[in-house]
């Protein structure tokens, strides 16, 4: 049995409402893509997707007949969180801080005084950023 090699490319555009796309191959040729002709069990694809695939042609042109996902592109929101995380060294910093601010409000709370007013926001503000930090 002959092997023919599958062209690659990434998937230009794709509207999941419409059930349709395009693909371009590495070399520049588009081809049709059907909501029917991706793997089972891909709810969304987003275009930038690495796929490789077989091709036939139709009264319409090139289509997609059969397709694999080889890489899925890094979403841009993960790329901006990566890129706006703090040193390590900042990170210690925070957190000492955080450590030596709730040690100060341990005796209130524990008499049921919760912080109030700025100190209140700026505690809060502190808390929001270490969580951010380590979210992403």
């Amino acid at each position: 049995m002959k092997e023919v090699d599958m062209p690659t490319g990434h998937v230009k555009f794709f509207d999941n409402v419409k059930g349709f796309g395009f693909v371009q191959s590495d070399e520049g040729t588009e081809a049709f893509l059907h909501v029917s002709n991706i793997p089972d069990g891909v709810t969304d694809i987003k275009p930038g997707t690495r796929i490789e695939y077989s091709i036939v042609d139709s009264k319409r042109g090139a289509q997609v007949m059969t397709m694999r996902i080889i890489e899925v592109p890094e979403s841009l929101e993960k790329k901006q969180r990566a890129n706006s995380r703090m040193k390590n060294e900042d990170l210690v910093i925070l957190v000492e801080g955080l450590i030596s601010a709730l040690d100060k409000i341990r005796p209130g709370i524990e008499h049921g005084r919760l912080p109030e007013g700025a100190s209140a926001d700026k505690l809060a503000r502190l808390l929001r950023t270490l969580a951010d930090q380590l979210h992403s």
